[in-house]
């Protein structure tokens, strides 16, 4: 062995490189019965649509644009539930409508070729570059009692009460000795709090479509000894149309049957 080398195993070139062998398992499973379960539960899944207007400036002149890759990014997606008496299990659960605020952007990655000073008549010559831009949205949609798959529970609201005790104290100078004082302490104080940590819903990204228009505001022809109908530009216009699926959750406790398994 090389001194040099303390490693007794060569991680690099794998000990076996064979067909592993597998067979079935049991698994261990809850016994027979109803049971309670917490698990994700699916609200609503709805399809999001809005419209979209920004103006992009690129830092060279382009010869033209190549290719735009998307990707719809979602930084929040909140579903506004009111609260409820605390312990009212039958209004935590009442069908109504609620409001769901969204917001995020559309990162685009922008291929373009932009023209290099040494062109001809006949020839262009172009680099190849690309910009990215994020193009924010921000809007609110409402999902009224029919659109949800499964009612959201509400969440309980948080109670503080407050309580005193009698005291009678003697008036002092000035008063019949047989006179007393009636009332609450003022001295103390007493209350009883309580809080509910209720499960907030949340989102999934399901999918998303694009229909995007751009258009050059400033194109002019190119400089110099070059193709009369080749032209450069440095703005955009663009609009799209959005639309993207979402699917609101929330953890609830459900229950289930729990039966035997089928033979193995």
């Amino acid at each position: 062995m090389n001194k040099d080398n303390k490693k007794c195993v060569d991680v690099d070139i794998s000990a076996h490189m064979g067909e592993c062998e597998n067979r079935a398992a049991t698994p261990i499973t809850t016994p027979i019965g109803v049971r309670l379960i917490n698990v994700p539960v699916v609200l609503a899944e709805r399809t999001i649509s809005t419209n979209l207007v920004a103006n992009i400036k690129f830092p060279e002149p382009v010869l033209e644009i190549k290719d735009i890759k998307k990707q719809v990014k979602i930084v929040q997606c909140k579903l506004l539930l009111p609260g409820v008496p605390a312990g009212d299990a039958a209004a935590a659960f009442a069908a109504r409508g609620i409001s769901l605020f969204l917001k995020g952007f559309v990162r685009k990655n922008i291929q373009y070729a932009s023209p290099s000073p040494n062109s001809s008549e006949h020839c262009v010559s172009s680099e190849i570059r690309s910009l990215t831009a994020d193009v924010p949205f921000e809007c609110v949609t409402r999902l009224d009692a029919d659109d949800f798959l499964t009612p959201p529970q509400l969440p309980f609201n948080n109670t503080r009460s407050e309580f005193d005790f009698f005291r009678a104290r003697d008036l002092g100078h000035g008063h019949p000795e047989k006179d007393k004082l009636l009332g609450s302490d003022l001295s103390q104080f007493h209350q009883v709090s309580t809080q509910f940590y209720n499960q907030f819903p949340y989102c999934e990204l399901v999918s998303s479509n694009i229909i995007e228009w751009d258009e050059a505001i400033d194109r002019k022809p190119l400089p110099g000894n070059a193709p009369f109908e080749e032209g450069m530009f440095h703005n955009i216009v663009e609009k799209m149309f959005l639309e993207f699926t979402v699917k609101v959750l929330q953890t609830q406790q459900v229950a289930v049957t729990a039966t035997t398994l089928p033979p193995m």
